[in-house]
């Protein structure tokens, strides 16, 4: 039975031998980045304005009631039910959208150019301008867009709704379900878009030095691309000559479980 053991076991230890422990552990010197880190090390993690982004503004007054207040934020939208001839309102806000020159159309004040801006720069920008019309004006701007795309060797993939404006690699990794063991942890691909250019950054997990990258945060529509490694990429080579190869090997070890079965009913 030993024998029949060990000899059904070897696929399954020939899989897990090709996967070292240093290949799969995240953050192998997190220990050494403690200690060499300084106070002064901050990665910036607030989103900016984009072009195409979208964005929930509202201005509020603590001196002026809501109507008084009324022209300096979208309209609620309405709707007309069939056979109907009442306007309904919905409790949907509408929002601005962010033009391709980075700018958005504001009630009363015009164009405002905020593209590149982080949200509180662009909140004390529109308090300043809507401060010319009404007293000490509360502005508030809230991301609608705010999403990343996660591929490649996770668990499930897709695309990741931020609700708070601030996402790791790791909390993107993490709502994906983490990476499959045939994720490449040292070559995890971040491709973002500024300006209309795309650059694409290569991560390594393995590493803390992770913490100081400007990717290590994501930012909207930011796409992380975890690389199959070098186990997977081997498979998916697998020609109809290696695929006839494994047939023979799998027919071998059935054929060798059946003699040992046989002698063990038979002979013993």
């Amino acid at each position: 039975m030993k024998l029949k053991f060990w000899i059904l076991s070897l696929p399954t230890l020939f899989l897990f031998s090709c996967q070292s422990p240093k290949n799969i552990a995240y953050l192998q010197n997190f220990d050494t980045y403690l200690q060499s880190q300084s106070a002064e090390e901050n990665v910036d993690y607030e989103a900016k304005i984009k072009c195409n982004d979208r964005l929930l503004i509202t201005v509020s007054s603590p001196v002026l009631n809501q109507e008084q207040v009324a022209q300096f934020n979208l309209p609620m939208n309405t709707y007309l039910t069939p056979g109907q001839t009442t306007l309904f309102q919905s409790s949907a806000i509408q929002t601005f959208a962010v033009d391709k020159d980075g700018a958005i159309n504001y009630p009363v004040i015009g164009m405002i150019q905020i593209a590149g801006l982080r949200r509180s720069e662009a909140v004390e920008l529109i308090k300043e301008q809507v401060a010319k019309f009404i007293p000490d004006p509360i502005v508030n701007i809230q991301f609608i867009s705010f999403k990343v795309t996660v591929l490649g060797e996770v668990a499930r993939v897709g695309q990741i709704e931020v609700h708070d404006e601030r996402i790791s690699i790791f909390d993107a990794l993490g709502a994906a379900g983490d990476l499959t063991i045939y994720g490449d942890r040292r070559h995890v691909n971040v491709i973002r878009e500024n300006n209309g250019k795309k650059s694409l950054q290569q991560l390594d997990l393995t590493q803390s030095s992770i913490f100081t990258s400007p990717y290590y945060y994501l930012q909207q529509n930011d796409v992380v691309y975890v690389e199959p490694n070098k186990t997977r990429k081997k498979d998916s080579r697998i020609s109809s000559n290696d695929n006839f190869v494994l047939s023979v090997y799998s027919i071998s070890l059935s054929t060798i479980s059946l003699l040992v079965t046989l002698y063990n009913v038979f002979l013993k």
